[in-house]
């Protein structure tokens, strides 16, 4: 056990964490010259496109240092904050991290937020500077920011080029030297904690854990402790690059388990495993439950595939735990789920791979965030969707979710997120300059106004360079109704949201210009209006599509004429009656894109 070391590597978005890896495996020559690729861990084709990490990946190396053997476990993890979720798996599976810093952008904040989380855990923090050979590097003045940070000497931060390979050698024997061996009883009763799961079609699911305490053979009888469930242990082993079957796995390392699980609700990250002839006293005390901060109705396109889509949804939580689903119905779609994700990029990426590894075609209507009611009986309601609110006569007041927002950007971009935080309904509640040309902001901003588009305008004000966290605080009253789209009457349910009072006149005539320009026209006039209760606030109407009947008459008395549009109009009202409005896929996305 003296001889094992599980480390991590924390970064933000695109400080180069996949490719320092890439590096890591080339000098334990874990893979063969021939198996290398960039970006080797990114092994879903979304991850290589978008570059980013969306899943933590877990691989063991061999290292021998002075004839002797050491092994190394590490779990790469990803940067962006919708994913920050397996981030926190991957640390409390770990006693040591690599914190990498890009040495053309500086610490970010999503860097600062990674690296409290492994300070609570205890983690040994190893202190790394990337892309030392960039023109645009600064490397004296990222050392001093690192130091500053993580109360170290400058001299202290290991330089590295994870592309060209410089400085990585030294990296190896740190981890060796300054992480510490896990801590474990081999002989006491078993205890692994389970830190993620995937599923595979042919064998089931298949659950990662580490070993805490205690040894795991394969043949064991084995029990899942919260679910209370008993397997027997068919196959266990090490993650290399492939699945590598072992005889046993022992305290301090990390390993994976077959054993036939076919139903998707049976295995839960986080959960231990212990045996079930020498049981451990206590479970392990697993990571924070995950609260999803935007909500989204995901619909299947044919209603006859809604169980499909169950089974669907079920085998995806298994890959990604942080995903959240409860069936609901809609009068516009039918019947489909609730869905709970962490942000608008995971809600995208959720979209794309329920489509790209599933087949599964889905409708998601416009993400909105959490509210609680208070109504006038003095009940409390958790309202995800806006026709789950009750009638405005039994509202006594609505609170809305806070977010404490951090922002880290160069200090020449400091009025226009200012103003952009102010116009989100932000409250500046401090700021410091973390160097002579960099300023962190903090500000207090409800939740529902960083849904849409927040991200990408702070993105684009600041020309990439501001980078942005954010942790929930509390809930605090705010005047929100609830705005409707109306289609010739009709509500369309999938397209309201609960929305500030002040922002609703604007954002319903938004909603009307846009669906003009999406809905196709008809035989007959389609109105559509926006409307706050029984008020109307906003109107645009879709044309009707006209034949010219009076083409055929061609001379003759003008009552011909009109009782032929008599005729027409006659017909077009009972169309109307009986007609339906057909609001395309895009109407819903383009909700989301209003400003753009």
């Amino acid at each position: 056990m003296k001889n094992i070391r599980n480390f991590c590597i924390i970064a933000h978005i695109d400080h180069g964490k996949s490719t320092l890896a890439d590096r890591l495996l080339e000098l334990t020559k874990t893979l063969s010259e021939r198996d290398m690729e960039a970006q080797v861990l990114d092994n879903m084709d979304l991850e290589r496109e978008k570059g980013i990490t969306i899943k933590s990946h877990a691989i063991q190396m061999e290292y021998v240092r002075g004839g002797e053997k050491y092994i190394l476990n590490l779990i790469d993890t990803p940067g962006h904050v919708d994913f920050s979720y397996e981030v926190s798996r991957s640390i409390a599976s770990c006693e040591g991290a690599l914190l990498v810093v890009d040495a053309t952008q500086g610490v970010q904040a999503q860097t600062i937020s990674n690296l409290y989380m492994a300070v609570d855990h205890g983690l040994e923090i190893i202190p790394v500077m990337n892309k030392i050979d960039m023109d645009s590097a600064q490397p004296e003045v990222v050392a001093d920011e690192i130091a500053e940070l993580l109360g170290c000497n400058p001299e202290e931060v290991y330089r590295v080029s994870a592309r060209t390979g410089d400085g990585v050698a030294p990296l190896l024997d740190a981890i060796v030297d300054k992480i510490p061996a896990p801590k474990g009883d081999p002989n006491a009763p078993l205890q692994a904690l389970i830190f993620d799961s995937v599923f595979n079609p042919f064998r089931g699911i298949i659950a990662y854990f580490k070993v805490f305490n205690g040894a795991i053979k394969a043949g064991d009888k084995v029990k899942f402790v919260a679910t209370g469930m008993e397997y027997d242990a068919e196959e266990i082993g090490v993650l290399k690059m492939k699945l590598h079957p072992t005889a046993e796995v022992s305290a301090g390392n990390v390993g994976y388990i077959i054993s036939g699980i076919k139903n998707a609700v049976e295995v839960k990250v986080g959960d231990t495993i212990t045996k079930v002839d020498e049981p451990c006293e206590k479970a392990i005390a697993g990571f924070e439950e995950v609260k999803p901060m935007v909500f989204a109705g995901m619909y299947p396109v044919q209603a006859d595939k809604f169980e499909e889509l169950r089974t669907t949804l079920e085998k995806f939580q298994l890959n990604d735990a942080s995903f959240t689903f409860e069936p609901e119905s809609s009068l516009a779609l039918g019947f489909g789920f609730r869905c709970g994700f962490l942000g608008l990029l995971h809600l995208e990426i959720v979209q794309e791979r329920l489509y790209r590894e599933f087949g599964m075609d889905v409708i998601t209507t416009v993400p909105n965030v959490s509210y609680k009611v208070y109504s006038t009986q003095g009940q409390v309601i958790d309202v995800h969707n806006p026709s789950g609110l009750p009638a405005p006569t039994l509202i006594d007041h609505i609170e809305e979710p806070y977010i404490r927002a951090q922002i880290i950007s160069k200090s020449e971009f400091y009025g226009p997120i200012m103003k952009l935080c102010l116009d989100k309904r932000g409250t500046l509640i401090g700021q410091h300059y973390v160097t002579a040309d960099r300023v962190e902001l903090n500000y207090d901003i409800p939740l529902s106004e960083i849904v849409f588009d927040f991200y990408d305008k702070l993105k684009s004000i600041s020309k990439g360079y501001a980078s942005f966290d954010y942790h929930i605080i509390d809930y605090r009253s705010a005047r929100l109704v609830k705005l409707d789209i109306l289609l010739n009457g009709e509500p369309a349910d999938a397209l309201s949201t609960l929305i500030h009072e002040d922002h609703a006149y604007e954002f319903g005539r938004k909603i009307c210009l846009k669906l003009k320009e999406l809905i196709p026209r008809q035989q007959f006039d389609i109105a559509i209006q926006a409307a706050i209760g029984a008020k109307i606030i906003a109107r645009e109407t879709v044309r009707q599509v006209r034949k010219d009947v009076t083409a055929k008459c061609y001379g003759g008395d003008v009552t011909r004429k009109r009782k032929l549009l008599e005729k027409q109009k006659e017909g077009k009202k009972r169309m109307r009656q009986i007609g339906t409005v057909q609001v395309p896929q895009s109407a819903f996305m383009a909700v989301l894109k209003l400003d753009s």
